[in-house]
């Protein structure tokens, strides 16, 4: 682990050259994120309006090396901050506020965040001294519901989610952070000269990237047009998410496997946390014929499209799959935004998404 984590420090030079990296305009003037201080301990207290993060205007402007290395830098530099003071920890406020799910619904936006936290609980364990996440609106649950898949319960356990009540995360917060570094937006005593209360000066709020930085292209559908090879390990599943942030959204997909059979289905979970079936699964002889199917989607929720080969005890299974989450269509044949359809070698299946 450690041999592995030093390893990835040489990869993204973060010891050296990361500390002269400049990031790109878009990024310096638009990734939200910022701090006022240190509390009691000397942790650094990070404050990142992420509903201010435009990460779909990000990725048009900057590839995703300059994101993650963007990430890094702010990181590094508060751990930096934390080494000093001796507390080696920091306190994160997640500030949820304009959080929109249809842009993490972009599957290139996804990814990103994925592989970041990816990152985080690879080589910055048990640095969080407490996580507070506050006004998360509803649909966030679907987005955390994916998200927690990846944390550790170290991470998990110091994370507290607040939805949008000032009374209750207002409480929270200056009971744990002191007054003269908190903002006033937040409860606190801190403002910016000119008074205001969100200290724009010491915590870069976000915004909406102009399209003049704009400088990567992406198909519609994100790039995933073609089909993309995986092997399914005997006794294992292999399972993709697609987060819906409006209703009509349409789930398509085709595979095909060599040699075998697999069994296949899709669930959704809503923002309450509730799964239900909404493919229901069997095993299909995708290897003698291509499986192909849409579904129409309810929103918010997550779908969680699954390959299984849990049932076999002797073979791998080699998947070929195109899986594409579109924008909201009026009409797609026959479909209705109640009824989702497959069809393959093992004819119809129609299940309500009640």
């Amino acid at each position: 682990m450690l041999r592995e984590s030093l390893q990835w420090r040489l990869f993204w030079e973060v010891d050296d050259g990361l500390k002269t990296w400049e990031p790109p305009e878009a990024l310096g003037l638009h990734y939200p994120s910022g701090s006022t201080g240190c509390d009691t301990d000397g942790a650094p207290v990070i404050f990142v309006p992420f509903g201010g993060l435009d990460i779909v205007g990000i990725l048009h402007s900057v590839s995703k090396q300059d994101t993650v290395r963007m990430t890094l830098k702010v990181l590094e530099y508060y751990l930096g901050m934390a080494e000093k003071t001796g507390a080696h920890k920091i306190v994160v406020v997640f500030d949820m506020d304009g959080f929109s799910l249809k842009d993490y619904a972009w599957r290139p936006a996804a990814e990103v965040v994925i592989s970041l936290i990816k990152m985080y609980e690879a080589n910055y364990p048990e640095i969080l001294k407490a996580c507070y996440i506050i006004n998360a609106p509803t649909v966030f649950a679907v987005a955390f519901a994916v998200v927690k898949r990846f944390l550790n319960d170290y991470t998990l356990g110091k994370i507290s989610i607040y939805k949008s009540d000032p009374r209750k995360w207002m409480k929270v917060l200056t009971e744990n952070i002191p007054l003269d570094i908190l903002p006033k937006y937040y409860g606190g005593e801190l403002a910016d000269p000119d008074g205001n209360p969100k200290c724009p000066s010491k915590i870069r709020q976000g915004g909406k990237i102009p399209k003049s930085y704009y400088t990567n292209t992406f198909t519609k559908d994100g790039g995933d047009e073609n089909f993309q090879t995986v092997v399914i390990k005997k006794g294992k599943k292999f399972t993709i998410d697609f987060i819906v942030a409006e209703d009509g959204c349409v789930l398509r997909w085709e595979f095909r496997t060599e040699d075998h059979d697999i069994k296949f289905g899709i669930t959704y979970c809503d923002s309450e946390g509730n799964t239900s079936p909404a493919i229901r699964f069997q095993r299909v002889s995708s290897n003698q014929v291509n499986e192909a199917g849409i579904l129409s989607c309810q929103a918010p929720a997550t779908y969680t499209v699954v390959f299984d080969n849990s049932y076999s005890l002797l073979r791998n299974k080699t998947l070929h799959y195109n899986i594409i989450l579109s924008e909201p269509l009026n009409q797609l044949g026959n479909i209705t935004p109640e009824n989702g359809t497959t069809n393959g070698n093992n004819g119809e299946n129609h299940l309500s998404n009640d």
